[in-house]
Parts: C-alpha cells; structure tokens; sequence
C-alpha cells in the first residue's frame, strides 16, 4: 500500500512581516506571489493585529524564500508601506 501525500503544486514562496517597536515581529500574511500578499496584506493587518498592536508597528517587510523547501531562508525584497487605519 503507498500513501499518496497532498502537496500544493506551487509553494508559498512569499510572505508580509509587521515589525514591533520591540523587535518582535508578526506574520501577516503568506502567499504564491508577491502580487497575492501586496494585495492582501493591509487587510491581514487589520484583522489580525487589535489597535494597540496596529500602532507599535514600524516597518512590514515582503520576504521571499530563498532556497529548497525544506532547507532555506526568508529574504527580504522591499519594505511595504505601514497601513493607517481610519476609525
């Protein structure tokens, strides 16, 4: 009997990070494309993250995996624009 393993035909190969004032960090989004999280990501940021959290971020950096899926890093690409959330 062989098992059959249900993979995606294509990797989540990008990803938005939200930087804290603390150095801490948050995943916001992760995607196929950097179209999909340049797309997506101000909406993860709004629901992910309450006000107090929306307000301690100084920096949110689209990263790009670089290397073998199981062996690699995240690399940065560009710096995306922190949202401003309206009341």
């Amino acid at each position: 009997m062989s098992m059959i393993y249900q993979t995606e035909s294509k990797a989540q190969g990008w990803r938005a990070m939200a930087k804290f004032e603390d150095g801490r960090e948050a995943l916001l989004l992760l995607g196929r494309s950097s179209t999909q999280v340049r797309q997506g990501y101000i909406e993860s940021f709004s629901d992910l993250l309450d006000e107090e959290e929306r307000e301690q971020i100084i920096s949110i950096s689209l990263q790009r995996w670089h290397g073998a899926p199981d062996a690699g890093n995240w690399e940065h690409q560009t710096t995306l624009k922190v949202p401003v959330m309206v009341a």
